[in-house]
């Protein structure tokens, strides 16, 4: 298992989703009974009133220190290692995080669904980019994470793109562009894509720059002249957002950033990938039991906010915590992907 260092100097392993270790099933039958064990979930949790689920978790989350990376967040946000962590699943979680506690918090149906959200969004910008590839064999590619701490849906998109398409890569240079407040997050990010770039490891042999550019998306100059730049220079331009601006963003947040991502020229495709918060019942109610800032737009938010900056929703795949989209400007003449928006 690939491995990488923390500034604190904490090892942990590299999340690889072609690995069986940090893969998960995401079939028609996984995500309905995840569905399933979700709302049994939130109906329990419903149950005790919620000054009593607080009292529990404050208690239990003194002898774990996942969950109490949870319970004690501020100011709404989780911070991107604690994220990170998170997304490794029960089975790969390194001490002091491997307590009996929190492995049976990392194995809840919201923590697989964390896990889940991030190889979807990795799947749906492979899926986009391939065709890109193939059609330019030479230009740069320039992939930009917008709030997204490590990056790792980003490095796992390079992971899935370099199994489909290894030659395609390795004759390109590849820059990784990181927009986050954090810093411990990205930090982590480069050190795993240098061991991910190792002899013998997931990305050996490719050409890859990563950059973090401290960010505030509601000030999206910063990524307009990152845009601009990478398309004078040819590059083939990807963005992905996996539990970042689509799902704490306010609506004009949103907008700005899509509207600096969609290309001034007629026929240039930059694709956005991201998750969305869902709508409905179930997830407003545990949003408002928790001081997470999170905002439920659901698909037809996003698609709302998409169109009026140029973009529609092209794919879209589903866990109980939220909706990960596709999206691809509006160009009648470019060729359409098959939509599946349900």
């Amino acid at each position: 298992m690939t491995c990488a260092s923390t500034v604190q100097g904490q090892r942990l392993p590299v999340i690889d989703i072609t690995d069986p270790r940090f893969a998960l099933p995401a079939d028609a039958d996984a995500i309905t009974a995840l569905f399933a064990s979700y709302v049994a979930d939130e109906r329990r949790r419903a149950r005790v009133p919620t000054f009593i689920t607080r009292m529990i978790l404050a208690l239990a989350s003194r002898r774990a220190p996942l969950l109490r990376s949870v319970v004690s967040a501020r100011s709404g946000f989780l911070d991107g290692l604690s994220t990170y962590l998170l997304k490794l699943g029960p089975d790969n979680l390194p001490p002091p995080f491997n307590s009996e506690i929190d492995r049976r918090f990392a194995a809840s149906p919201h923590v697989v669904s964390m896990r889940l959200k991030l190889q979807q969004v990795a799947h749906l910008q492979t899926r986009a980019l391939v065709s890109e590839l193939d059609a330019d064999g030479t230009a740069p590619l320039h992939l930009i994470n917008l709030g997204g701490g490590t990056a790792i849906d980003t490095l796992n998109t390079l992971i899935l793109l370099n199994q489909l398409r290894r030659q395609a890569l390795a004759a390109r240079n590849i820059t990784i562009s990181v927009l986050d407040i954090d810093r411990d997050g990205p930090q982590f990010g480069a050190a795993a894509l240098r061991a991910l770039c190792a002899h013998g490891s997931a990305l050996e042999g490719l050409r890859v720059r990563f950059v973090h550019y401290p960010y505030d998306w509601n000030e999206p100059a910063c990524l307009a002249g990152i845009v601009e730049n990478a398309i004078m220079s040819g590059a083939i331009v990807a963005a992905s957002s996996e539990g970042g601006l689509f799902e704490y963003g306010t609506d004009a947040a949103v907008l700005a950033n899509l509207r600096a991502l969609c290309p001034r020229v007629h026929g240039q495709k930059i694709v956005v990938t991201g998750s969305v918060t869902r709508d409905d019942e179930a997830r407003r109610r545990s949003i408002s039991a928790h001081s997470f800032a999170l905002v439920p737009r659901g698909l037809a938010g996003i698609e709302a906010l998409a169109s009026r900056a140029g973009f529609s929703v092209e794919r879209a795949e589903t866990t109980p915590l939220s909706d990960q989209v596709l999206l691809l400007p509006v160009d009648p003449t470019a060729p359409r992907l098959p939509s599946c928006n349900g």
